[in-house]
């Protein structure tokens, strides 16, 4: 399974943010629509960046709510991993679990084009798992 079926299955929407506003409007986004990460893009839908909800938190930890009053690109993380669409399930885990992060965005020709969260990646995980599992039921049934 690949990034490219998770993406035709969510969608290819991504919520971004762009590195001058305001930490306080970012963390207003975050909340609205629940979600744990902004892709940080300057415009043209070039990744400069990815603000989580733990960079929320290092910053206002270390700062108080200070902090909030901040350019996004101030706080945000500006090495960002990515993955393409071709990348599979398998990978994408890999790569967010050795670098301990949630969320992965997707780029194809050097532009934004999608996110795969944790929660994409285990959904879609465990439905292989069902289905292989069924399909082996199946073989054993007829057998």
């Amino acid at each position: 399974m690949t990034v490219k079926a998770i993406l035709e299955k969510k969608g290819h929407d991504v919520f971004t943010i762009g590195p001058n506003v305001q930490l306080s409007e970012a963390v207003r986004i975050l909340a609205e629509h629940r979600i744990g990460a902004l892709v940080v893009t300057n415009g043209d839908r070039k990744i400069v960046g990815i603000l989580s909800e733990r960079d929320v938190v290092r910053i206002i930890g270390k700062e108080g709510g200070a902090a909030l009053e901040k350019a996004v690109r101030d706080v945000m993380t500006p090495k960002v991993k990515i993955c393409n669409e071709n990348h599979t399930v398998n990978q994408v885990m890999e790569i967010m679990t050795v670098g301990r992060f949630r969320h992965l965005p997707v780029e194809r020709d050097g532009y934004l084009y999608g996110i795969v969260s944790i929660g994409d990646v285990v959904k879609r995980r465990i439905e292989d798992v069902e289905r292989e599992a069924e399909e082996i039921k199946a073989y054993i049934a007829t057998a």
